[in-house]
């Protein structure tokens, strides 16, 4: 398994019970987490702070909004994000066709490999 020492990864989502599992989950790993935020505006608001982050695990839906304008920031920057959802990929916007996408609910090992995945 992945060591997380270190790395701070961010998390977006709007479900309690899925943040919690997935914050907890990367914690065992040695990660830092940010977050959970589940709003898109407090995620916006995190990314604009200048906050460093080595990684982030998005869903899309966050209380009827979506969460492109996170992945715009995070690729701006250069920081590797994945998806977490419950969409079909073809509902995903183009612009993150190719990112990697998991269905609700996910193993956290499958999260970790695809975000640091060299």
């Amino acid at each position: 398994m992945t060591d997380l020492s270190g790395r701070r990864i961010l998390i977006v989502e709007d479900e309690y019970l899925v943040a919690d599992d997935l914050a907890r989950d990367l914690r065992n790993l040695g990660a830092e987490i940010v977050g959970p935020v589940g709003t898109l505006s407090a995620a916006v608001s995190l990314l604009r702070s200048g906050t460093p982050l080595d990684g982030a695990v998005l869903d899309i839906n966050l209380h009827g909004e979506m969460s492109y304008p996170v992945a715009a920031l995070l690729v701006e920057t250069g920081t590797p994000f994945l998806f977490v959802t419950g969409y079909d990929s073809w509902t995903i916007d183009d612009r993150y066709r190719d990112v990697p996408r998991y269905e609700k609910p996910v193993h956290s090992t499958d999260v970790v490999a695809a975000l640091f995945r060299n």
